[in-house]
Parts: structure tokens; C-alpha cells; sequence
């Protein structure tokens, strides 16, 4: 029998650490975690080699006491819990003390902190998890990590980081998110010495996604509010146009820490799902606010996984509470013939967090030897006191060209007013064309609908429309797919459905798993419309359907709706079966190269008038889409 070994403190230490360090971005996580933690109101992010052979985080938060400085690296030390009862409490974005002891224990470390009341602050360094030096020095109230060649002393998995640009890509994606859960936080990050973004902290979050995601996304999001006593959001959700092929772009946070879950996940789409096509995904950043006993974020080390206790009640909050508001909003999206002018934008200088003169000048002897002996670039490596406000002429020049129009003491004045036009001075300048919304005169209103001129079918596929200054082009199998979906949608709802008789009836053979699903959801059916009974041996005899799905292959719908509830449990209500066979029906909608007459255009146009939601077919195609009258005509060369 092999002998059973007690392992060292140093190889403990090491395993332990694999648990909460397992690349650079895993080690500035943790140090922005605990910055932010200690109230700091500026952090400053510094790579180089993405990472792996510096990082650099400097905040002014509130400093560490120089006789807590080395209680901090041990194990389990922290100063957000005392007891296991404070884990229901947890409002902290670090709280298991593991942090430093992890970082410290798998890399070189020098910490240079200061608290407000202290004269000098103090200089701690440490490397694989052994102390080394510590001496006073200069320094401004804050805190400084400088994290030397990450696992030098854990060549196994060294090998394991991949190069330096991913690493440090890796790093961008959490700083991104880091500063859009905190825009009252100036954040600055720099990569290999180049400045990626930096942030005010003014509190703005749609200035942190101009600054992350540039001009476009900014202006194609909306704001979004929702509060039902248990759970409040807010933040902003994006335009349909603007989604997305996988879901990195559903970012959410949940009392300020950022997670995954499925759960959030899923209501959102579900929000969107009349919005977008198949496999395309929104943009969104939201913020949740629960109360703590809501949820347990002691899911995992990393903490980006929780547990939500009730779920359901949260899935059916959120999910109507996003697909009202994009029922608000004006989807119709503008097409341009010509590409927009590039505008020449004055850049905004955003507050440096960390550097004064005074500051500087206090540092300089005391750090002046250790940068020789870096060899590192000179750049301050201390805090600053308090985050430098912009300037009103810039904030008035970003606040103009990006967020809307202020005036004055009244702030933003109604959206309206940013339109497409913005005089400066002696010139115009034209913009590009963005879709309407929600405080825009809309166009598909029935009181709209005596100014438009129906000019004709082209291609045998799409109506032009004239409106105003518009020309509105028309999909009719779209449009037609969208009348057909919510008139069934509402007869079935309704129970005012006919049944059609299966003969000889459609005999299915069904799992466990889907017999289970069947017997759960089998009143629904047979209210919708089906007739279902067992036929012995694990199989079921489909009988009768509702008239309108007759002759659309039954087996494969049937067992498509099954899959979809297997798939979606949470989705798991009359609503998913109700809106998978409108979406079946639809198939005998009018197709394209059909011509259609005019009276069958203006019944449908009035007809699709009466909809909720006549801006997108069922599977998320635009029914109907604008050109203004400003880009025929500069097509034409009548503007220059």
C-alpha cells in the first residue's frame, strides 16, 4: 500500500492557488475586486506581456494599515466576513481571503499602500508565498500591486498560458465589463504601453459603452428600467439591428459582480425573441439589484457563478419587462445608399487617476532605484488623491455629440431634438441615419396610415410606400407571416381554434424523458386543439390537430415542440406551445414572387396595422424597412 505523505506549506499553498489563479486575468480580477472593495474612485490596470511578466494596479481607495499589511497574504484572512452567517450578507465583491495568498504564493509580489492618516506608507514584498522585504515609503493614500512573472516558481503551468496578446485580450474582456459595472469608478487600462480605453467616472454608463464599443453601439441602445419590489434593472438594451452571433454581448451584473446565468440569459432572449432571428443574440448591459438573501454568490471560486432562489419569478420579470419596452419603440431601421461622413471629433481627455505633480515629486527618490533595477518605463506607480473632473467645455462637447442636446440647468432636453441634423455654428452637419424611436412620431399608426401612397409591387416581392419624407419598403411574405402568426396566436390563446381528425392517426414513439414532458403539458394540448391517447409499448396515437397545422408533416412538429421543452424547462408554459405552432402555421403564409394586387396590399398594410408588434415576422426578419428622402437625393447629387 502506497505510503500516505503529508504535504508542505509551500506545496498547499500552490494547489490552492490553482483554484483562484489560473491566468493573468484571473490575478487582476482578484486585485480590482478588492481595489474597488476598498472605495477606490480611480484604478489604474497596467500589462505588459499580457501579464505574464507584469501587472500593475494602482487605486486611491482607503490603503491597508501597515501592521495588517502582512495579516493580508496569509490564508483565509479578510476583511469582508467574520462568520459563516455572513455569507447570506455578502455585498462585497471579494469575501473568501484567498486572493493574495493565491497570488503571492505562484508569483513575485511588491505592494506599496498607504492609508489617510498614516505620514509614510509601507513597501511589502513577497514571492512564492515567502516574505522578503518590507520598509516605509513615500507614497499617497492608496495602494499599489506590482505582480512580477506569474507562476516563475510553477513551470507546469506556465507552460500552459498561451501568448502574450491573448492573455492580454483576456484581460481587456474583464476590465471592459469591470468598467461597465462601475461608471461612477474612473478606470484606465493600459496594454504593452498603449492606452486601450479610460473612462471619467462621471456615472454615465452609456459614456463607459461609447468609450468601450464606440459611437454606433452607443446610439443604437435605449435606455432600460424595470422594478417589481423583489427585482430592480436598469441599463441599457440594444436595437435589434445591432445583435450579435453568440451571447459575449449579454452582459449583466448582479448588485455590482459580474455572472453568467442561464437563468438571465434565457429571459432575456426570450424578451427578444420576436425581435431577432434564429442563432442571432442581443446587446445588453444591466444591472440587477436583489437583496442579498436572494441569491448565493458562494457558488464558486471565481465567483461569476450564482444561484438565484427563485427563478422563475425572475425569468417572468424580466422577460416581459424587455419585450414591452422594444414593443415602445419604433423598429423600422433606415437603409443608407451612401456611406456616412467619418465626423472629426475632438478627443475627450479623460482624468488621469494617478498623476500630480505633488505626488509624483514625493515618490521620486523613494522609487527612483527599484525602476533602474526594473528596468521597467517610468511611470507613476502611486495614487492619486482624488479623480480629476473633465473639463465643461469637453463635457459639454461629449455631452452634445453622443448622449443628446443639454440646456443648460435642465440637462438633456427631450431626445427628440438629437435628430438627424446638428447645427455648428456656419455648416450642417448631416449624420447618419439612425432608426427611429421612441420619441419620434412612429409611422405604422392608423392616423399615419391616410398619408401613405402605395406606388406599387417590385421583384413580385416587396410594396414601395411613400410616407412624408420617407419611402417604406415592404416584405409581403414577411408582413403576411407576421398577420397569420398573432391571428392564430390569438385563437388559440382564445380556445377558438378548430380541430382537424388524423385518419388513420399519427402514431409517435416517445423517451422517457418525453413521455414525462407529454404527460405534464397534456391538458394544454388538448386545449389547444390536439387529440392525443396512448397506444401501448411507450407510444402515443395523435389523432386530431388543430385544423390550421393539418398537412404540415404532424410527427416532425410534434416532436419539435417536445425537444424545444426539453431543451428550455424554463420556457416550459402553454405560451412556448401556443407560439411554436403559430410559428408552424405560417408556412402557408404568401410567399415571395406572388403578385399581389392593390387591394390586397392595402388589406394586409391595414391589417398589419392592428398587430402589436408589425415590425418583425416570427423569426425575427424586418417586415418593413425606410430610405429617406435626404439619401435618394444625394445620390442623385442634388446635396453635396
Amino acid at each position: 500500500m502506497p505510503e500516505i505523505n503529508l504535504l508542505s506549506q509551500s506545496t498547499i499553498d500552490k494547489i490552492a492557488a490553482g483554484e483562484v489563479v489560473e491566468r493573468p486575468s484571473s490575478v487582476v480580477k482578484e486585485l480590482l475586486e478588492n481595489a474597488i472593495d476598498a472605495g477606490a474612485k480611480a484604478v489604474t490596470v497596467e500589462l505588459k506581456e499580457g501579464g505574464i511578466s507584469l501587472i500593475r494596479v494602482t487605486d486611491n481607495g482607503c490603503g491597508i494599515e501597515k501592521n495588517q499589511v502582512k495579516k493580508a497574504f496569509l490564508r483565509h484572512a479578510t476583511s469582508k466576513i467574520k462568520s459563516i452567517e455572513d455569507l447570506s450578507y455578502v455585498e462585497s465583491l471579494g469575501f473568501r481571503g484567498e486572493a493574495l495568498s493565491s497570488i503571492a504564493a505562484v508569483s513575485q509580489v511588491e505592494l506599496i499602500t498607504k492609508t489617510k492618516d498614516e505620514l509614510t506608507g509601507v513597501k511589502y514584498s513577497i514571492a512564492g508565498g515567502v516574505e522578503e522585504d518590507m520598509e516605509e515609503i513615500g507614497a499617497p493614500p492608496g495602494t499599489t500591486f506590482l505582480i512580477h512573472n506569474l507562476f516563475y516558481n510553477t513551470p507546469a503551468r506556465r507552460k500552459f498560458l498561451k501568448q502574450p496578446q491573448t492573455e492580454g485580450g483576456y484581460v481587456a474582456d474583464l476590465m471592459e465589463h469591470i468598467a461597465l459595472s462601475r461608471p461612477d469608478i474612473s478606470i484606465k487600462f493600459v496594454n504593452g504601453g498603449q492606452v486601450r480605453f479610460h473612462t471619467s467616472g462621471n456615472g454615465d454608463l452609456k459614456e463607459v459603452i461609447y468609450r468601450i464599443y464606440g459611437r454606433e453601439m452607443a446610439e443604437a441602445v435605449v435606455p432600460f428600467k424595470a422594478d417589481n419590489g423583489t427585482y430592480k434593472v436598469s441599463g441599457y438594451i440594444g436595437k435589434p439591428e445591432i445583435n450579435r452571433s453568440n451571447r459575449n454581448f449579454e452582459i449583466y451584473f448582479v448588485n455590482g459582480r459580474f455572472v453568467k446565468d442561464d437563468i438571465i440569459s434565457k429571459a432575456l432572449e426570450e424578451g427578444y425573441r420576436q425581435y431577432l432571428m434564429q442563432h442571432k443574440f442581443p446587446f445588453a448591459v444591466l444591472h440587477f439589484e436583489m437583496d442579498t438573501q436572494e441569491i448565493d454568490v458562494n457558488v464558486h471560486p471565481s465567483k461569476m457563478q450564482i444561484r438565484i432562489h427563485n427563478g422563475n419569478g425572475l425569468y417572468s420579470f424580466l422577460s416581459d419587462a424587455v419585450y414591452q419596452r422594444l414593443h415602445e419603440i419604433e423598429l423600422i431601421p433606415d437603409v443608407l445608399l451612401t456611406e456616412p461622413e467619418k465626423e472629426k471629433r475632438e478627443p475627450l481627455k479623460a482624468p488621469e487617476p494617478f498623476e500630480t505633480k505633488r505626488i509624483e515629486n514625493l515618490a521620486k527618490e523613494e522609487t527612483a532605484s527599484y525602476r533602474a533595477a526594473e528596468k521597467l518605463p517610468v511611470i507613476s506607480v502611486v495614487a492619486q488623491t482624488e479623480t480629476v473632473k473633465m473639463t465643461d467645455s469637453l463635457q459639454k462637447n461629449f455631452t452634445n455629440k453622443v448622449l443628446g442636446v443639454t440646456d443648460g440647468e435642465n440637462g438633456l432636453l427631450n431626445e427628440r431634438i438629437h435628430s438627424n441634423v446638428i447645427k455648428a455654428s456656419e455648416h450642417i452637419l448631416v449624420e447618419k441615419p439612425v432608426q427611429m424611436n421612441l420619441f419620434e412620431e412612429k409611422i405604422l399608426t392608423s392616423d399615419a396610415r391616410n398619408e401613405y401612397t402605395i406606388l406599387g409591387q417590385v421583384f413580385e416581392t416587396y410594396w414601395l410606400i411613400a410616407y412624408k419624407d420617407k419611402l417604406l419598403i415592404v416584405d409581403q411574405h414577411a408582413a403576411h407571416e407576421k398577420v397569420k402568426y398573432e391571428r392564430l396566436v390569438k385563437e388559440l390563446s382564445q380556445k377558438t381554434v378548430a380541430s382537424q381528425m388524423l385518419n388513420p392517426p399519427v402514431i409517435l414513439t416517445l423517451t422517457g424523458k418525453e413521455e414525462e414532458l407529454l404527460n405534464d403539458f397534456l391538458h394544454y394540448f388538448e386545449q389547444l386543439g390536439f387529440e392525443i391517447e396512448e397506444f401501448g409499448g411507450g407510444s402515443f396515437a395523435l389523432r386530431s390537430i388543430p385544423s390550421d397545422l393539418y398537412g404540415c408533416n404532424e410527427k416532425e412538429l410534434f416532436v419539435e415542440i417536445l425537444d424545444e421543452l426539453s431543451e428550455n424547462p424554463m420556457k416550459g408554459t402553454p405560451d412556448v406551445i401556443l407560439h411554436k405552432l403559430a410559428s408552424m402555421a405560417c408556412k402557408s403564409a404568401v410567399k415571395g414572387n406572388n403578385k399581389m394586387d392593390r387591394l390586397e396590399m392595402e388589406a394586409l398594410i391595414d391589417e398589419l396595422l392592428t398587430l402589436e408588434n408589425p415590425y418583425h415576422c416570427p423569426h425575427g426578419r424586418p417586415t418593413i424597412i425606410s430610405m429617406s428622402k435626404y439619401e435618394l437625393e444625394k445620390k442623385f447629387k442634388r446635396i453635396v
